[in-house]
């Protein structure tokens, strides 16, 4: 099960990068309106693990309520806006990102962190 941060301010963009300092940090980006992100969302949740996980610390972003924290995120480290979407922070920067059907806990644990 995994214990979502919501993410629901442009300011708390600076924070995660500080927090990736520390440890990795995954950003969900969800569009509650799109089956296929339902989909992905819950494939991802279904197999998550916290103790396969190597301390990411995971954030939610619900795209129709906070889109301007979405293309903050997109500006801020350089990825393109998709939805759904993760991104992999660590040291400030996206080490990985990806969306869609993509979306897997095995390749998210994968990552060099």
């Amino acid at each position: 099960m995994i214990k979502w941060k919501n993410l629901t301010a442009e300011e708390e963009i600076d924070l995660i990068k500080s927090e990736s300092e520390v440890h990795p940090v995954l950003i969900f980006k969800h569009s509650t309106r799109c089956s296929i992100s339902a989909s992905a969302k819950d494939r991802l949740e279904r197999k998550w693990d916290d103790t396969q996980a190597n301390g990411i610390v995971p954030y939610y972003l619900d795209l129709l309520n906070y889109r301007s924290v979405s293309n903050k995120i997109a500006e801020e480290f350089g990825v393109m806006h998709q939805s759904p979407q993760v991104l992999l922070i660590r040291n400030g920067k996206a080490i990985f990102n990806t969306s869609h059907m993509a979306i897997n806990f095995d390749e998210i644990k994968q990552q060099p962190v």
